[in-house]
């Protein structure tokens, strides 16, 4: 199995691309996979070892400040909308639910990852309000019914599996140690999760997007940079604070379908692109790593 890992995720993307138009009836089978994704490795994490660190401190930072930021250096500069909009959700996507699974492959903190990725997101959950009750389509929006809605979108997929592994370390030992021997499945999971949300991606944009091909590029092109830097940035301040692998993906590695359903929400829909691309990006850097982690 080790041998296909790497090929698994590339794989992924071109089904993605081929069967694009059927994902769409797919997507309802996708929550039940990052559930299923997220018990299997909580299962394996140490409660006791949980904790808010200052590397969690400095990814949240850039988060907050970088996405508001661009967002209005671009918008001084007189850029398109589009791009300044694709631009700020693309840095405010919180860290993807299944980043452990990657991260610990990679031989990252299982507990690091654990604890930035609820940390991470409840952060979104409470700053994406505020910046869309002044930016975007729909800033009539109340405070708490934007938060509602987003917290229902990533709460429950994250606190769910969570308590339910804690439930079962406490009561169902056996059980418990069970999803511990088979939680490299996670991967494969993962793998058919991606395909789904990557197809609906790629359809999404074959309907929207052919009268708006320039702003299309430069989103592509922007969210290339942003990978880069924030894949590099995060492997920077992880080697400050001993994981190197863990800062790399808690920055790099995005939760693209939030992304999207916040661009579709609250801001013009084709700034969706830009999450859209990242995930493609985000996902064939993560099959290098794999490749050279299983070299070495």
């Amino acid at each position: 199995m080790n041998k296909i890992r790497p090929y698994v995720l590339p794989i992924a993307i071109v089904l993605g691309l081929l069967f694009h138009t059927w994902c769409g009836q797919l997507k309802v089978i996708v929550p039940y996979l990052i559930f299923s994704i997220l018990l299997l490795n909580f299962a394996a994490v140490d409660v006791k070892k949980l904790r808010f660190s200052k590397m969690a401190v400095w990814l949240m930072l850039y988060q907050i400040v970088v996405s508001i930021g661009m967002y209005y250096l671009l918008t001084a500069l007189n850029v398109n909308e589009l791009i300044a909009q694709g631009i700020l959700v693309g840095v405010l996507c919180p860290v993807a639910a299944s980043v452990v699974v990657i991260s610990c492959l990679l031989g990252a903190n299982r507990e690091t990852v654990t604890s930035y990725t609820i940390i991470g997101n409840l952060m979104v959950a409470v700053l994406a309000p505020i910046y869309f009750s002044f930016i975007g389509n729909h800033q009539e929006i109340p405070f708490w019914t934007s938060f509602f809605m987003i917290i229902k979108k990533i709460g429950v997929v994250i606190a769910l599996p969570f308590f339910v592994a804690l439930i079962g370390q406490k009561f169902l030992p056996k059980v418990n140690d069970f999803l511990c021997k088979i939680k490299g499945l996670s991967f494969y999971l993962w793998a058919i999760a991606l395909f789904i949300t990557l197809g609906q991606t790629i359809d999404f944009m074959f309907l929207e997007g052919k009268e708006n091909i320039t702003p299309i590029i430069w989103l592509g092109i922007a969210s290339v940079i942003f990978c880069a830097i924030q894949f590099g940035l995060g492997k920077f301040i992880g080697y400050k604070y001993g994981d190197i692998i863990a800062g790399g993906q808690l920055l790099g590695q995005k939760n693209s379908a939030m992304g999207i359903w916040m661009a579709n929400t609250y801001l013009n829909p084709l700034a969706a692109i830009f999450p859209a691309l990242y995930s493609i990006w985000q996902n064939l850097f993560n099959s290098i790593q794999l490749w050279i982690h299983d070299k070495k």
